[in-house]
Parts: structure tokens; sequence; C-alpha cells
């Protein structure tokens, strides 16, 4: 007994420590960095990200929808309720650290047979009733391992919770986005449609005088129906953004509608926080997942590794015991039981090496998961500065285009050139028209991009606070821990 109690405080298995953070100290190369260029907007290092990072864009209406879609989402919901079992599973496996206590109760009524205690003994009824304690005194640590497990298991779907917040957030500022971007593109080529509706008259009645062909009012039928075909993809556009707005606030669409957002009532960011490298393992819910799911796989190799050891239980009753016609008198046993592996077929040492493969795999895919992560931090960072050039050029394009025309109808008037080329030259500007609407937008999805790379303000108690250290990595870990339980 001594000597079981003594082991009580031995675990076989791998300790777990977090992998050390990145020692990456920037996202981009220097001569790539957007903050080095003239973009409109300040990249700041090191800043925190504020939660509610869509009330950034200043838009009352917006912040209303966002805060609809993370209370009635039922995505969001799904991962509260997975959240709340893995809670309940760690309270199941806590309860295999102590005892348990079960009522016993029976009654009976019993006639031997002559190959018993003799056949001159009488029918008679007894009865017992107690409890009974059992208790495991996981020597290994088998319990504790599983109780770590289910731990690491809710930490993962609690990130999982944190990150479907971040992406149904962003998934209504980005259709919010979308539906502003079309709004204003139906207005261009509303526009357009209609000033290809006074070319049409004015080609008409030129041609009523002789100064205009027939061909010219074909040509200017045909711009006008041209232009008329690029308004349904549009406003199938509208209305696929408008109908997953509906589903990401848990509505349908044929009972809720899309607030009408248009991108002149946004005010794009101009001071962008942004976490060091270092800091984005904890900013990040996928990160923090990938993390969690590395910890969970190290506990199933300890809880495989104590699976090789003895298991010591024991086991106590007190009943009272007596006939229904006669006296009672109490009842007690106290055992301790030993089960320990001899031969399995080398199942559980396969075991053991299956947890230790599934291990290293899980922290391939942790390291994996934050090479993505900075990744797509430093793609929008590079998107930043692309799309604050496009802007540009975009400006300047519609600028050309709009002079040419203005150009082009002024010759036409005075029957220096023909229909054709006023067409081509209204065909050039609707088309920088649209594209400086989709610069715009683009600006504000690489800024709200940026900001849902970098965690989305979701921020995460220091690693230290877990009782990790990033002294070492965890293959390292791993390999000196588990040489505690050698193979059968």
């Amino acid at each position: 007994m001594l000597v079981t109690l003594t082991l009580g405080g031995c675990t076989v298995g791998p300790s777990y420590e977090a992998p050390a953070p990145p020692s990456a100290q920037g996202y981009v190369q220097q001569n790539h960095a957007a903050s080095s260029r003239d973009i409109g907007q300040h990249v700041s290092i090191g800043e925190a990200l504020r939660k509610d990072w869509w009330a950034s864009l200043e838009s009352p209406p917006l912040n209303q929808l966002v805060e609809q879609a993370l209370t009635y989402n039922w995505s969001i919901e799904v991962a509260r309720a997975s959240l709340a079992k893995e809670q309940e599973t760690i309270k199941v496996a806590r309860g295999g650290l102590f005892p348990t206590i079960d009522l016993t109760a029976g009654a009976e009524r019993q006639k031997y047979g002559a190959f018993d205690q003799g056949s001159s003994l009488p029918v008679f009824s007894a009865y017992e009733g107690g409890a009974a304690v059992s208790y495991d005194l996981d020597a290994f640590g088998v319990r504790r391992g599983q109780v770590e497990l289910a731990s690491a298991n809710a930490e993962v779907q609690e990130e999982v919770l944190n990150a479907a917040r971040l992406n149904i957030a962003g998934d209504t500022v980005l259709e919010a986005l979308q539906i502003a971007s079309v709004r204003a593109q139906i207005n261009v080529v509303t526009s357009v449609i209609a000033s290809d509706q006074r070319n049409l008259a004015l080609v008409g009645k030129a041609c009523e005088v002789g100064v205009a062909t027939q061909g010219d009012v074909t040509s200017a039928q045909s711009q006008l129906d041209h232009d008329r075909t690029l308004l349904p993809p549009l406003h199938q556009q509208l209305n696929l953004s408008e109908d997953a707005l509906a589903v990401l606030v848990g509505q349908s669409p044929a009972t809720w509608a899309a607030p009408d957002f248009n991108l002149e009532a946004l005010t794009l960011v101009q001071d962008i926080p942004l976490v060091v490298p270092s800091e984005l393992v904890r900013s990040r819910p996928d990160i923090r997942a990938a993390q969690a799911r590395l910890h969970a796989a190290s506990a199933a190799v300890g809880i495989a590794t104590a699976d090789m050891y003895p298991h010591l239980t024991l086991s106590s009753g007190i009943s009272q015991q007596g006939l229904f016609s006669g006296p009672a008198s109490m009842a007690w046993n106290l055992i301790g039981g030993l089960t320990a592996p001899v031969f399995n077929g080398g199942a559980l040492s396969a075991h053991r090496r299956e947890m230790q493969d599934a291990y290293q795999a899980a922290f391939a895919q942790y390291q994996q998961t934050v090479l993505d992560a900075f990744k797509q931090v430093a793609d929008h960072l590079h998107g930043l500065a692309n799309s604050a050039d496009a802007l540009v050029t975009e400006q300047q394009a519609l600028h050309s285009a709009s002079d040419a025309l203005r150009l082009s109808r002024l010759g036409y008037s005075m029957g220096n050139t023909g229909v054709v080329q006023v067409l081509d030259a209204q065909r050039l500007q609707q088309l920088a028209e649209i594209q400086l609407v989709q610069a715009r937008t683009q600006r504000y999805v690489q800024t709200v991009n940026l900001f849902l790379a970098v965690g989305g303000g979701i921020t995460d108690p220091p690693l230290g606070s877990r009782g990790n250290s990033a002294a070492e990595s965890d293959s390292a870990v791993l390999s000196t821990s588990a040489a505690n339980g050698s193979d059968q």
C-alpha cells in the first residue's frame, strides 16, 4: 500500500511545452513594406487592434448589422454549444480523479438443494443494503492525462468559437462592402445608359437632317443595347450579397432586407494597427487552435505511455445483511487490485508510436498554420500598397478618358469626328468609372482582410499563464520525455 501511494505522484509520458514564438522581425522585406510607400494609410507596428474593428469604418448601420450577426448567426451557436459540450467533457474526466461511491441493495428468496448445505434448510428470504467505494489510484497518470486531453480539446473548441465570430464579422463587413460597390457600379452603368439614350437621340436627329448616316444610328443603338446588358449581372451580384447577409444575421432572405450601404458613407481607416510578428501566434484563433491540438496530441502520448504500466485500484464496501425474519449484522470488505499488461501482441507499443506520430503531424500542422498566417499578413500588406497605386492610376485613367470623351463629342458636334469615335471614347470612360469604383472598394477590402489576418483584435492570455514555456521546441521535449516510458 505504501509503495502504491508513493507511485501515485508519478506521471509518465511527455510534459507539454509550447513552441517558441516566431523569430521573424517583420512580415515583408523592407523594400516591399507598405509603410514605406505613400498609400494614404499608416501601418503602426506594435499597436493593438480594437475588438470591434468594424467600428473603425464609422458606419452605424454596419455596426448594428455586425452585432446582429454575432448574436443570431447559427454557425456561432453551433460553435458555442460545441464548446459547452467540451467543457462538460472536462468535468467527466475530472470525475475519474475521485473515488466513486454507489449505493447497493438487494433481496433474494433462496432454497438450497441437496448438494449444498443439505436439503433440511428451509426456504428463506434475505436482504442486503449498503455502499460500495472504488478508487483508481492513477499511479502513472492515465486519469490526469485524460483531464489534460479534455482541457486541450476544450481550448481547441474555444478557438473554433473565436474563429467563427471573427469569420462571421469579416464576412458581414465584406458582404456590406460588396453591396456598396455593386450599388456604385449600378449607378455608373445607369448613368452611362442615360448618356447612350441621349447619344442615340442626337444621332437620330442628325440622321434626319443628313448629317449622320443610318450606320451611325445603328452603332449608337448597339452601344445602348450593349450597356444595358451590364445591369443584370450587377443586380445578380447585389441579390447574392443581400441573401448572404440575411443568412449571416440568422434570417431568411424572404423576410429580411439588407441596409442600403454605399461607399460614400464609409470611412477608410488611416491608422492601421499591426501586431509584432512574435505576438501573431497569440492573436490569431487558428494558430491558438493549432497549438491546443498540439497540446492534445501530447496528452494522448502520455495516456498511451501510462497504459503500458500497471493499473492499481482500491475498492471497499459496507452493508447491512440479514434475514427478513431474523436479526441483521454488519458486513464489510476491502480489496486492492493490480492489473499489469504482460502480452498484448505489441498493441500497446504500437498505439504509443501511433500517438507519437500523431503528435509530429500536429506539430507540423502548427508550423504550417503559422507560416500561412504570416503569408496572409504579408499578402494584405502588399495589397494595401498595390490597391493604393491602383486607385491613383484609375483616377488618372478616368480623368484622361473623360477628357477624351469631351473632345470627341466636341469634334462630333463640329463634324470633325464620327459617332464611332464618340462611342469608343464613351466606352473607355465607362470602363474607367467602373474600375475606379472597384479600386476604391479594394482598398476597403484589403484593410478589412488585414484586420482579419491579425486576428481581429481577439487577444489570448500570455502563454506563460497556461504553464507553457518557449525555451525548447516541442519535438525535443517529446523525445526526452517519452523516454520515461520504454516500449514493452
